[in-house]
């Protein structure tokens, strides 16, 4: 969905373009602020994979570590009610943000192993589905009867309360913090350093605007930029891959961050590819079962057709994902002990790989040590008699670097309209 401008001149153009604004902003509040999410039922002897982790779901004890797990990634979905945006007063992303939630997602789950480790988990994470709306579960307080509109996980507040009700043993002070940090680093607010308004502002210099569509490829650039422009995260750089070849030096060079002598850095690396033509070739779907095997991926910025999620896993023929079309208040995150249910989600999903998009953007991380994920990368690119390499990776820096899709548009030129080539989802 667009959200173009009437033609310059033409009187109460303006107006038109602000009205039309909030009548859409409105229209997609309701329509994503209420969602019918079924139970997704998962096989009993086929291993679940969750970026680089496997259970098996036959055992319930593991079953609910997966559970677990699933429940403490960051779920970064549209948000209604935050500051305006600008031109149109956009003060939600429904129906046009989902690409940069499902980017946000991969980022925060790179700044998750960055700063909290793969064995992190929350220990409030929810761990099943939705109740029926109405219904009240062991978690709420007495007499305190739930919201349709609640995400999954949600508890509210009883009346005259200021702080989440007791749930389980808080979790330690400084892995608290950190979780705290990192989503308030997404905040729907300004001055967030990568929270919707900074990487819609990022994005103006390719031509796009708050309601234009993104693409995976587009927003790996853009969050590269934000990495860049921000100085909170500590030790830690972005890699945008060129033409779907990774080149270690230039990892390698990122991670000593231009000073051979200091300490070096974590480097979170961005592949942007095309796996086929209007559907994706199924003959990527085992290397695309390698990679989310890896300890080191992050998630993989994708979807179906006009539809972006954000891939963390797979069992069998089936990918796991989280899914940012649901609407939900804006949270204040600048307060004290700000409510951290609804950035958590306990309802995996799942879609055949023959749905996906053949437009995607993966994502790894790589630790201090590049050489040792370089390696890790190309065990699992390694041609095999069923496994077609997705990318490459290659010796030496690579040519000059560049991002076309953030260069300012020449003065006087409407930006082009997207096709298949941009990696559109919405």
């Amino acid at each position: 969905m667009s959200a173009g401008g009437a033609p310059g001149g033409v009187p109460g153009a303006a107006e038109g373009t602000r009205v039309r604004g909030r009548v859409l902003s409105a229209w997609n509040s309701v329509r994503y602020g209420w969602s019918v999410r079924p139970k997704t039922h998962f096989s009993k002897v086929s291993p679940l994979h969750l970026l680089g982790r496997v259970y098996s779901p036959g055992a319930e004890e593991d079953l609910q570590r997966f559970r677990r797990d699933f429940g403490s990634r960051l779920w970064l979905t549209y948000r209604r009610g935050f500051p305006s945006l600008g031109g149109p007063p956009w003060s939600t992303d429904c129906g046009w943000g989902c690409t940069l939630r499902s980017a946000q997602m991969l980022l925060a789950q790179g700044l998750v192993l960055h700063l909290l480790g793969r064995d992190w988990t929350w220990p409030e994470a929810p761990l099943e589905t939705e109740p029926v709306p109405g219904t009240r579960r062991p978690r709420d307080p007495p007499g305190w009867t739930r919201d349709p509109q609640d995400p999954p996980g949600w508890t509210r507040d009883p009346p005259g309360s200021t702080q989440d009700p007791p749930l389980c043993p808080r979790p330690p002070r400084d892995a608290e913090r950190r979780h705290r940090t990192i989503v308030a680093w997404f905040s729907d607010h300004p001055r967030a350093p990568f929270g919707i308004h900074r990487l819609v502002e990022l994005g103006q210099n390719a031509g796009k605007k708050a309601g234009d569509w993104y693409g995976p490829a587009l927003a790996a650039h853009i969050l590269r930029r934000a990495v860049e422009t921000s100085p909170d995260p500590p030790g830690l750089a972005l890699y945008v891959s060129q033409d779907c070849t990774v080149y270690k030096g230039d990892v390698a060079a990122l991670a000593r961050g231009g000073d051979p002598g200091g300490p070096p850095r974590a480097v979170i690396v961005l592949v942007p590819v095309r796996l086929g033509g209007d559907t994706l070739n199924p003959v990527y779907v085992d290397c695309l079962k390698e990679l989310l095997k890896l300890k080191s991926c992050v998630g993989i910025i994708g979807g179906k057709p006009r539809h972006s999620l954000y891939f963390v896993g797979f069992q069998d023929d089936f990918l796991l994902y989280l899914d940012p079309h649901y609407c939900q208040p804006a949270v204040d995150t600048s307060r004290e002990n700000f409510p951290l249910q609804s950035f958590h989600c306990g309802s995996p999903r799942k879609m055949p790989f023959g749905k996906m998009d053949p437009s995607c953007t993966i994502g790894f991380y790589s630790g201090p040590d590049p050489d040792a994920f370089c390696r890790d990368l190309e065990r699992a690119l390694a041609p095999r008699s069923a496994c077609h390499p997705i990318f490459t990776l290659a010796e030496g820096p690579g040519p000059e670097p560049f991002a076309p899709a953030l260069c300012p548009p020449r003065p006087g030129k409407r930006p082009k309209k997207p096709n298949a080539e941009d990696f559109v989802f919405l």
